[in-house]
C-alpha cells in the first residue's frame, strides 16, 4: 500500500497533521498496514515539493512547543490522486502481521511458549475487534465504501480469533 496515496486519500476527509496522519491510519487500518514516522513526513516533504499538498502552521493556545503543521490537499493531489483511483489495484494480496510471521516458526522453539504468546496475541485481537465493533457505528455515517472497510475489519478480527482457537487447541494436542 502507498503511504503517499494513503495520506492524499485521508486529506479529502480533512486536513491533517502528522501525528494524526499516523493514528488514524493505525485505527483504521491497523488490520492491514502499520506505519512509522519515518515513514510518514519524508513522504509529506515529498509530496509537498511535488506540490501535491500545502502546509500551513497552527499554534496551539496553552500548548507549548512548536506550532502544528496542518497539511491540506491541493488540486494537483486531486488529480493525483484519482488517477491512481483508476488505474488497476497492485496484484499482490498482503497481510503485513508480525505475530503471524512469528507463528510459522514456533516449531523450533517451546510448545508452551509458543500457546503463551498465542494467548497473548488473542488478548490484543479481542480488544481491535471490541474498538472495531464500537467504531461500525461512527463509520455508518461515511460512505458505503469505509462502512464495507470496517465490517471487513470486523470480520477480519473474527476469523483470526477463530483461527487462532482452532491452532491453539491443536498444538495442545499435538505430541
Amino acid at each position: 500500500m502507498s503511504i503517499k496515496y494513503t495520506i492524499l486519500g485521508l486529506l479529502h476527509y480533512r486536513d491533517l497533521h502528522g501525528y494524526r496522519i499516523k493514528e488514524v491510519i493505525e485505527q483504521n487500518f491497523g488490520h492491514m498496514w502499520t506505519i512509522n514516522y519515518g515513514q510518514i513526513y519524508p513522504n509529506l516533504k515529498k509530496m509537498l515539493e511535488e506540490e501535491l499538498i500545502t502546509v500551513r502552521e497552527l499554534v496551539q493556545e496553552g500548548e507549548k512547543g512548536p506550532p502544528r503543521k496542518m497539511y491540506s490537499i491541493t488540486e494537483n493531489g486531486r488529480n493525483e490522486f484519482n488517477q491512481w483511483l483508476l488505474s488497476s489495484p497492485e496484484g499482490n494480496t498482503l497481510l503485513r502481521d508480525p505475530f503471524l510471521m512469528r507463528f510459522v516458526f514456533f516449531g523450533f522453539g517451546d510448545k508452551k511458549r509458543a500457546v503463551e504468546i498465542i494467548d497473548d496475541q488473542m488478548k490484543v485481537y479481542k480488544e481491535q475487534l471490541k474498538k472495531r465493533e464500537a467504531n461500525l457505528k461512527l463509520w455508518e455515517r461515511n460512505d458505503i465504501y469505509v462502512n464495507l472497510m470496517a465490517e471487513f475489519g470486523v470480520k477480519m478480527n473474527k476469523m483470526l480469533l477463530e483461527w487462532l482457537e482452532e491452532s491453539r487447541q491443536k498444538i495442545l494436542e499435538s505430541e
